[in-house]
């Protein structure tokens, strides 16, 4: 029999210990509590099958949009339109850049010869899937995808590509959110899954060197037959790569234990648009000569160079993980809980996510087999603690304190500790499954933003008060990085629903300077939204950067910054 271990108020000062059947809604006295399970993330349980992606996980997305894509078939000077809507923003009209060539027959035998003919591909099925994003959300019209082995095929396609004005797109998992591993009508795809060889480990230092084409599954399994994590944990690392994660700047859940990817990738090599090779690959973890060039390229989503190789700092692996999911009466208590979770758990927190109670209804009712951990009552908001560290009595001892004193001080209404790894997954089930269950009510536009903790929610509320009841607007995230995914639930899309949120979330964010992007980046979908989050004096020099390492502009056209700016 499962169990689990939850917290009931007694009274303001005394508390009982219930151990719950989790099938059950009833409870049984015992005295005591203990939380221990031994992973971090059991999102492998969710994946099954290693070589399993989230696109075969979330079915529903294709029943949803799978026929109201439309291609890029038209390309030489004329306008074309991007109208799926699904993650939000008005339907995307681009024009095509004139001054990039076309492929012709003279390309293709040229890149046979240099690449073998089977790393040229033009295969309808393979074209088709690397013209389409994960989510089936934008699609290109690309004929061709160039399959390289080596930083010196990379660095000879690119300097090709450059002398003819061919512009390009480099792809990696093809798992981003934003349009930005996908072409928005005809360039050449350059696809890095073929350099998948990890170059070197150093137990010692804790540094892994490594292709750009490994799966951030294949290294996680690496490191962990080593007693070693990565500091990175996405939900689609089946199928993402470590050189598309550094691209992208990708956050995830472990972002409030180990930082971000500028903090833990000491060197990389990358591939400039003429085909020269920087190689910045160090493996120190000072180096102080010079501008650290290296950073130019971590979140730039491939168009200031073509990433080829990383060295980055990965820390061991620890013993003791313990998951508690707490109810909270408010976003305050939610604010304050947080605030005790730095103070009293210190070094062993390692995730802190919220959702509000519109998430959890969402959950309860669009996913199978998932319960309420803290029956039968629902709550106003939900949080996610989790502890990493390696002296499991040290932390359980610690946990369990912080969170009885937390309950006596009423920053917490109700709460459950893990007591296995399959309690611990149907908990991160919760978190992880709310944007499948988005999927399943209906249409969804969907915003990643960053914002002062204080404010996350206010946007929320916001948001209800200005669409009234028009839709479900929808709070979740990783409150400790002040990370919301804000979503507008409704049965079907409504251009007078989004009229009214757009640009208003944009508008909002700015006010408060916050990010219009917190972890997915901008791609196509928000690069003519950039001026909501940097000065016109950054975004002119961003493009400086640009014109500067790509004077054509054929590296991942259309992307991260405005078009007009850049073309």
């Amino acid at each position: 029999m499962n169990t689990y271990c939850r917290l009931l108020r007694r009274s303001s000062t005394r508390y009982l210990l219930h151990r719950s059947n989790s099938n059950s809604q009833h409870s049984t006295q015992f005295p005591g509590f203990r939380g221990h399970f031994g992973t971090s993330r059991p999102l492998e349980q969710l994946l099954g099958d290693p070589k399993r992606t989230l696109s075969t996980v979330f079915p529903p997305l294709r029943e949803h949009i799978g026929s109201g894509l439309t291609s890029a078939c038209n390309v030489a000077g004329h306008t074309h339109r991007l109208p799926c809507r699904f993650f939000g923003s008005a339907p995307i009209v681009m024009q095509r850049n004139p001054k990039f060539s076309t492929i012709n027959a003279d390309d293709i035998t040229k890149f046979k010869e240099i690449l073998g003919e089977k790393n040229v591909v033009q295969d309808e099925e393979r074209l088709l899937a690397a013209n389409t994003d994960w989510m089936r959300k934008y699609k290109g019209s690309s004929t061709l995808v160039l399959q390289p082995r080596t930083t010196e095929e990379v660095s000879w396609i690119l300097k090709y590509c450059n002398s003819r004005c061919l512009a390009v797109v480099p792809q990696g998992g093809n798992t981003g959110l934003v349009g930005g591993s996908v072409p928005v009508f005809d360039e050449v795809i350059i696809t890095m899954g073929s350099m998948k060889n990890i170059i070197s480990f150093d137990k010692v230092s804790g540094i892994l060197v490594c292709e750009a084409g490994c799966i951030l599954e294949n290294l996680v399994s690496f490191l962990d037959s080593q007693g070693f994590v990565m500091p990175l944990d996405l939900g689609a690392k089946g199928s993402c790569q470590i050189g598309g994660n550094v691209s992208t700047n990708a956050g995830g859940l472990r972002f409030l234990r180990y930082g971000s990817l500028h903090g833990n990738v000491l060197g990389l090599e990358a591939v400039l648009a003429n085909g020269t090779v920087l190689d910045m690959l160090g493996t120190l973890r000072k180096d102080n000569t010079g501008y650290d060039l290296k950073h130019l390229f971590i979140g730039s989503e491939g168009s200031l160079g073509i990433i080829s190789k990383v060295s980055i700092l990965v820390p061991p692996k620890l013993s003791s993980v313990n998951l508690a999911f707490l109810a909270c009466k408010d976003y305050v208590s939610c604010q304050n809980l947080l605030l005790e979770a730095k103070r009293k758990l210190g070094e062993i927190l390692s995730a802190f996510e919220f959702l509000d109670s519109d998430s959890m209804d969402l959950v309860l009712n669009h996913l199978e087999g998932v319960r309420n951990p803290l029956p039968p009552s629902m709550h106003n908001f939900y949080v996610l603690i989790e502890t990493t560290g390696s002296d499991q009595s040290y932390d359980k001892e610690k946990l369990e304190a912080f969170l009885l004193r937390s309950m006596e001080g009423g920053l917490i209404s109700d709460g459950v500790l893990a007591q296995d790894i399959n309690q611990a997954f149907s908990f991160w089930r919760i978190r992880e499954g709310v944007p499948e269950a988005l999927m399943k009510a209906g249409a969804v536009y969907k915003y990643d933003l960053s914002l002062p903790v204080e404010k996350m929610y206010d946007l929320v509320e916001a948001m209800r008060i200005r669409l009234g009841p028009a839709a479900k607007v929808v709070g979740y995230g990783h409150l400790g990085d002040g990370n919301l995914h804000l979503n507008i639930s409704l049965p079907e899309y409504d251009d007078t629903v989004l009229g009214l949120v757009e640009p208003f979330v944009y508008e909002w964010t700015s006010k408060y300077r916050g990010s219009i992007s917190a972890e997915h980046g901008l791609g196509l979908m928000k690069a003519n939204k950039i001026h909501y989050s940097k000065s016109p004096e950054c975004v002119d020099l961003m493009v400086s950067i640009k014109k500067l390492l790509d004077p054509n502009g054929i590296l991942n056209p259309y992307k991260v910054l405005p078009s007009s700016l850049t073309s």
